[in-house]
């Protein structure tokens, strides 16, 4: 048989209350700082690999393709100045 003693229902009680106090602290806590995170860092202008990669192929070509202008006009000025 189960002795019905209030004091160790009280005590129970209060432990789980506590438990479930500290748990919502810890959400809570979480949350703020989650929060301060995205105000701290929101306004910054972050790419995705995928963009970074995408423009850094643009740039290669972009500079292959000068290259190859660069080396035509030189071939066209010999061909002029000659």
């Amino acid at each position: 048989m189960q002795s019905d003693n209030p004091l160790f229902a009280d005590l129970a009680k209060l432990v789980n209350s506590a438990a479930g106090t500290f748990a919502g602290m810890g959400r809570e806590a979480a949350e703020a700082a989650r929060e301060r995170f995205k105000e701290s860092f929101g306004g910054l202008d972050f790419v995705s690999r995928e963009e970074f990669e995408t423009v850094r192929d643009m740039a290669a070509k972009a500079r292959e393709e000068a290259e190859q202008l660069k080396a035509r006009i030189a071939e066209l000025e010999a061909k002029l100045g000659g």
